[in-house]
């Protein structure tokens, strides 16, 4: 089973610190841990880190391997630094005399260097908390000043405006009063346009009536003139055959009449013939 010394994340979001627990690789990020062996805060200023310092390298002369992060808190605290004094000790380097000696010294170093980044943190805070108040107090003058120059401004321009209006109060009547005259003519000459419009398409419209009616006269006209002449030519041809009718009955009944003496004048002749 490999050994991991990781973080595990706590806390809610967008504050969370961590604990430094030793896992099983295998287990997720936030699961299950063999032991837990410190805290991490990376929220203050300078962050928190709080180790068992035993645990923590007990269990890396067990053999479990540190991530990155875990790495730099452990050589940050001095684990990693006492793992590697033991590591000579035990090859025989030097006794484990000169290797707590060699690790009080650099404790002794780091805890100076630790306390001379504190200090100086603090005093660059200090010195940049007088630059921004300082930079605030510039920027409320100059705003000041130019609310100032603001008001200034505006009560020349309020003065000048009321100076200007009482000086051309009269001649903005006068020219008030032409700019009306003029929009009274417009309106006027407008309204006589339109209406000679309307009267020269009311007199088109009736010319164009009149044209219509006449045309409309002239056609019935021309049909009834037509329909009179087809009445008389129909009523002389019925006419001129009526005639000829009467005629020709006329002239059968002379024919009939002709007819008996004929025969009579025959019958006497013939009678004269054999009495001779």
């Amino acid at each position: 089973m490999s050994v991991k010394i990781r973080l595990a994340r706590k806390g809610r979001k967008k504050q969370a610190y961590y604990h430094v627990v030793v896992a099983d690789s295998r287990s997720p990020r936030d699961g299950r841990f063999i032991e837990k062996i410190g805290i991490y805060n990376p929220l203050t200023d300078p962050a928190t880190i709080d180790i068992n310092f035993e645990k923590a390298l007990g269990w890396l002369q067990k053999g479990a391997q540190p991530t990155d992060t875990c790495r730099a808190i452990l050589k940050y605290k001095g684990v990693m630094m006492k793992k590697h004094l033991l590591e000579g000790v035990r090859k025989g380097a030097f006794d484990e005399a000169e290797a707590d000696r060699r690790f009080n010294e650099w404790l002794k170093g780091k805890e100076e260097k630790i306390e001379m980044k504190k200090s100086g943190l603090e005093k660059i805070g200090e010195e940049l908390r007088k630059k921004r108040l300082e930079a605030e107090q510039v920027i409320k003058e100059a705003r000041a000043a130019e609310y100032a120059k603001r008001a200034a401004a505006l009560a020349a321009e309020a003065e000048a405006a009321a100076k200007a209006a009482a000086a051309a109060e009269a001649p903005e009547v006068a020219e008030v009063a032409e700019e009306a005259v003029t929009e009274v003519s417009e309106a006027a000459a407008d309204v006589k346009e339109t209406v000679e419009e309307v009267v020269a398409e009311a007199a088109e419209a009736v010319e164009e009536a009149a044209a219509d009616v006449k045309e409309t006269v002239e056609e019935v006209v021309t049909e009834a003139t037509e329909t009179v002449e087809e009445a008389a030519a129909g009523a002389a041809e019925t006419v001129e055959e009526k005639v000829e009718e009467a005629a020709a009955e006329e002239t059968a009944v002379k024919a009939e009449d002709e007819a008996p003496a004929d025969e009579v004048k025959k019958e006497t002749a013939e009678e004269n013939e054999k009495t001779e």
